[in-house]
């Protein structure tokens, strides 16, 4: 018998805890034997003193364990589970494209999304911009049309891991998110909840980024990658740039109209195309879909070609009950802003810096994000049209097209906007969209 205050104190004090004691507190936050005040003091203690690669994987099986997890034998699946899952950051909806693209080169993708935080957009936010459209179907229904189109992006139900939501929520008022350890717990736990075979992380570096500097984001990477492979399930991670809005678009119906012209073939914006793709190819590596990356990329861009991945973006969202008709008339289906106001450069010069955080914060305050948990969200306004880093701008010409519920709303984000833009005489140098690998 454990008692929750010595593993506590043995945290405290830098000794590192069995898979017995972990498993022991875990079950204890989803049965409320431990408070929320020894929820908080462990986070702390781990926070300071972290935890070793055996103690992750521990922490994270515990939290999986805590609710139910898919099994997919029974449904015979012709092809490996496989998922990615994002830091998050701005402009970023290669969820949206590479479920699809997957699901047509013969992966099953259960992709559980979350909601934006802070300045990031989130998946599930940008598909409720879709009419009709349930993030939260129950298991068996989700599995079903998992089995039957190949993928399904939805939110986190209350019986998966349920112990991560309590230990989030209170880490999340206590100032220890920023942990390694549990950040690590808290993404792995879901995505192993889905019985996945394969997970491909893609984590985010720069202004944009909640692991803005590269030596953050490296060590997230090799946490998720160590933890994931140590707990049975193939795991590689990608570090790719957010110092810059990934798509021109930030916003919830504009990025779903963004997806939607990815796929039909209308705009393939190069920085998009190019994470979205090597992505979706480690996907199919690790899945065995693709003996080598040459060999993915074929069969993904065939994918695209032949209409077949958007014809599985169609499918799920008529599964999950959006519009049948939706990529053929996405202007009658998604919310449009009554105010449309372009932002103009005010001087000649290169795009030498981008406050990519700001442009998240901007779309948050058009009421495209929340501020509080229970804010109701605006899916009509948001960010268009946004220029690129380096790219070489004469007054006049458009840096943003504002999508707004209202003129001084308006004014607010074009101000904003302008803010978070540099301009200067010389161009900049340019990051590599793709940083690093590691598997």
């Amino acid at each position: 018998m454990f008692l929750p205050q010595e593993i506590i104190r043995k945290k405290r004090d830098h000794i590192a805890l069995s898979a017995e004691e972990i498993s022991f507190f875990v079950r204890g936050v989803v049965d409320r034997s431990v408070s929320d005040g020894q929820v908080a003091a462990l986070a702390m203690a781990v926070y300071f003193n972290g935890m070793s690669t055996d103690e992750r994987v521990a922490l994270t099986l515990a939290m999986r364990d805590s609710g139910r997890t898919m099994d997919w034998a029974q449904w015979h699946l012709p092809g490996p589970v496989v998922d990615k899952h994002s830091t998050g950051g701005v402009g970023d909806v290669t969820s949206l494209l590479l479920g699809p693209m997957v699901a047509a080169c013969g992966g099953f993708v259960p992709m559980i999304s979350g909601r934006g935080l802070g300045h990031t957009g989130g998946t599930l936010d940008k598909l409720e911009a879709i009419p009709g459209y349930d993030t939260s179907p129950d298991l068996p229904r989700l599995q079903r049309i998992v089995s039957e189109t190949g993928l399904a992006i939805v939110g986190q139900t209350s019986d998966l891991a349920p112990a991560d939501k309590r230990i989030y929520a209170v880490r999340d008022v206590t100032a220890t998110v920023e942990s390694v350890a549990m950040i690590t717990a808290s993404i792995l736990s879901k995505k192993l909840c889905a019985g996945l075979q394969a997970l491909v992380m893609d984590v985010k570096t720069g202004s944009g980024a909640f692991m803005a500097t590269l030596e953050k984001a490296q060590t997230l990477a090799h946490s998720i990658v160590d933890v994931g492979n140590g707990a049975g399930l193939k795991t590689a991670a990608l570090i790719t740039d957010m110092s810059q809005p990934l798509a021109p678009a930030a916003g919830n119906a504009v990025e779903i109209r963004c997806a939607i012209d990815y796929l039909s073939g209308k705009s393939r914006p190069a920085r998009l195309h190019e994470v979205t793709l090597t992505l979706a190819t480690h996907m199919l590596m690790l899945g065995g879909l693709a003996a080598n990356a040459a060999e993915a990329r074929d069969k993904l861009l065939h994918s695209l070609d032949t209409g077949a991945a958007a014809e599985r973006f169609a499918r799920m969202v008529s599964a999950l009950g959006g519009p049948a008709n939706l990529l053929e008339t996405p202007d009658q289906c998604l919310a449009q802003s009554r105010t449309q106001v372009p932002v103009i450069a005010t001087r000649t010069g290169y795009i030498s810096n981008i406050d990519c955080r700001a442009l998240g914060l901007t779309v948050v305050n058009l009421g495209g994000g929340r501020r509080l948990p229970a804010d109701r969200i605006d899916f009509a306004v948001g960010l268009t049209e946004l220029a690129e880093l380096g790219a070489r701008v004469e007054p006049g010409q458009p840096l943003a097209l504002v999508h707004a519920h209202n003129e001084n709303s308006a004014r607010n984000a074009m101000a904003d906007v302008i803010a978070a833009y540099t301009i200067t005489d010389t161009p900049p140098q340019l990051p590599p969209v793709i940083q690093q690998l590691i598997h």
